[in-house]
């Protein structure tokens, strides 16, 4: 599955390599919300909580669904500016149909609930159902749902002073050092475009993002089969020290196409048994399941949701998630009449250093 960008015709300077003070203080914020994606960070997210007062902390988890399964498009900023100040103002400038949109989106959980016309701000029956979704994801999602819908404006500007908390907390010391790291990836980066042109830029960004053999599209291995065009937008490229080991891609229609990619390297973790590893594979060896799973890394979900994303059948899906729990590749909470099934990241994020351990020992 892969995300595609059409970018035919487009003049090389329409690509852009640009540093941004808010899309890493969201990379932070997700780090801080699913410190399990991070076990590199860990100590640093521990730290952060341990020093942050009452009041921004609960401010932090009341709107962490803007940043914790995947960012609001409006956190990754397509013209970065130099201060996170003017970045905020520029999110200030998008109208509350926009915003609530992009919010709702990663607030009900899916990137596939579109909120066309007519608007949950204007007709009953799309702000029931986007309520219904968010119900679903949990009592905080459902209500911040409630709030933006109620009075955008409130909550958007709870939202800026929140990030500005956050700035004043912990975001402006640790940014004095990621700006140096930031700075000397954009100077390799930019150099590479400049003498060697987008294949070897894009070649650096990672291994999951290529430049089709044509020249005409920019591919990015992502959850979803997307396309999306940068014709008279461009497409902007955002390195981050904390979003790794994600690779966040704004393609939503009405959004320029942006990347941001990791510039830090995750940390290798323990090897298991082999019986274990030989289990795990066995369950992976199932295109439905590695669909699954690949929605589960976005966070928990119901068999129902499941299986709406995918068009099967709730026991369908059931008999799959029966298998990766066996292998210890998932855990099931209930919620009160939700059961979310988790992907457990640590593991499968080792798979690979596993089997390659348990051969060669």
């Amino acid at each position: 599955m892969t995300l595609r960008i059409d970018i035919s015709g487009l003049p090389s300077g329409r690509l852009r390599f640009a540093a941004s003070p808010l899309a890493e203080l969201t990379a932070m914020l997700h780090v801080l919300a699913e410190p399990g994606h991070h076990p590199q960070l860990a100590g640093w997210a521990a730290d952060v909580w341990a020093g942050l007062r009452p009041e921004p902390a609960e401010r932090l988890r009341e709107a962490e669904f803007l940043w914790r399964s995947s960012q609001a498009d409006f956190l990754v900023p397509a013209r970065p500016r130099p201060t996170l100040v003017e970045e905020l103002d520029d999110v200030d400038r998008i109208d509350d149909e926009t915003y609530v949109t992009a919010a709702l989106v990663t607030t009900c959980g899916s990137n596939r609930v579109h909120f066309a016309a007519p608007s949950p701000l204007t007709d009953a029956a799309a702000r029931e159902r986007a309520l219904d979704l968010a119900q679903a994801r949990g009592a905080r999602q459902e209500a911040f749902a409630e709030r933006l819908l109620e009075d955008p404006g409130a909550v958007r500007a709870r939202v800026r002073q929140t990030l500005e908390q956050c700035a004043e907390a912990f975001f402006d010391a640790a940014w004095a050092g990621v700006a140096v790291r930031l700075a000397t990836d954009l100077r390799l980066k930019n150099d590479l475009l400049k003498r060697q042109g987008i294949g070897a830029a894009l070649a650096s960004v990672s291994g999951a993002v290529t430049l089709a053999p044509d020249g005409d599209c920019i591919i990015v291995d992502k959850l979803q089969d997307k396309a999306t065009a940068a014709h008279g937008t461009g497409v902007t490229f955002i390195p981050s020290v904390f979003g790794s080991p994600h690779l966040v891609v704004v393609h939503a229609p009405g959004w320029q196409p942006v990347v941001q990619y990791p510039v830090a390297e995750p940390s290798p973790s323990e090897p298991v048994s082999l019986e274990t590893v030989t289990l795990r594979l066995e369950a992976l060896a199932h295109p439905v399941r590695l669909r699954l799973l690949r929605t589960l890394a976005r966070g928990p979900h119901t068999t129902g949701e499941l299986a709406h994303a995918w068009e099967l059948t709730p026991p369908e899906v059931s008999r799959h998630l029966a298998v990766l729990r066996r292998a210890g590749l998932l855990t099931a909470r209930r919620h009160g009449r939700y059961v979310r099934h988790t992907l457990n990241l640590p593991d499968l994020t080792a798979l690979g250093a596993d089997l390659l351990a348990a051969v060669l020992r």
